[in-house]
């Protein structure tokens, strides 16, 4: 479920007919910084890896960046998907 700041974003690009003037819409940025991530002042992937053992972290990063290229071209945005399994991989790198 996507989280608010995503809802009320989305409710302002499809809610108006023609936009005004001047108007300007930020769409998150859903690979690098989710704002659904964040909620409680942490990053959620930062409280992963003090939580975890090194071990653990990297397994969790392995996993998720083969989530991401499994079900690359069966969700709606394949692009997205492969971008996210990128995002994992360096973050996976980082921690060698």
């Amino acid at each position: 479920m996507p989280c608010n700041e995503c809802v009320v974003e989305a409710e302002l690009r499809f809610a108006a007919k023609a936009p005004k003037k001047g108007t300007i819409y930020i769409k998150p940025d859903m690979v690098n910084q989710p704002p659904h991530y964040k909620v409680g002042g942490i990053e959620t992937i930062d409280y992963l890896q003090a939580k975890l053992s090194p071990e653990e972290y990297r397994g969790y990063l392995r996993g998720n960046a083969l989530k991401y290229l499994s079900r690359a071209g069966h969700k709606d945005n394949t692009a997205q998907d492969y971008s996210k399994a990128i995002w994992y991989i360096e973050r996976l790198l980082s921690v060698l």
